[in-house]
């Protein structure tokens, strides 16, 4: 509890992380580009392949993290970090698919995780909001 506030209604269920969709397809994105990374390395992609395995376990653990501090204020503030981590991923797949330092099917296949990922975790700050 933070500030008074406890997780009430429909929000209360949201401390079980594993049943939101957001952190499902933020998990999906997360391994396929640490098993992607590691099946394509190259010396030349290593910074960027690392910054994306960066950035989509961000999003990842902060949906993890703001379930588990049971406050909504600190869980609206770990959704928005994982909304900034997720457009980063984003962005830096877009990169990494102009450059050909994974394969086009991987890319797309992140593309379209990253993209339901962020349509969730906008979702979910709208009822934080509202909470």
């Amino acid at each position: 509890m933070m500030g008074g506030r406890r997780f009430t209604g429909n929000v209360a269920a949201m401390h079980k992380y594993r049943h939101l969709v957001a952190w499902q397809r933020a998990h999906e994105a997360t391994l396929a580009v640490f098993r992607s990374a590691q099946a394509h390395y190259h010396p030349r992609s290593r910074v960027l392949l690392d910054q994306l395995r960066s950035a989509t376990l961000s999003v990842d653990l902060n949906i993890v993290e703001g379930c588990a501090l049971g406050s909504v204020a600190l869980f609206r503030r770990h959704v928005r970090i994982a909304i900034g981590s997720a457009a980063e991923a984003q962005r830096i797949a877009e990169i990494v698919r102009q450059l050909e330092y994974l394969p086009g099917e991987t890319t797309s296949q992140l593309d379209r995780l990253l993209d339901e990922t962020l349509a969730c975790l906008h979702g979910l700050m709208k009822r934080l909001n509202q909470s």
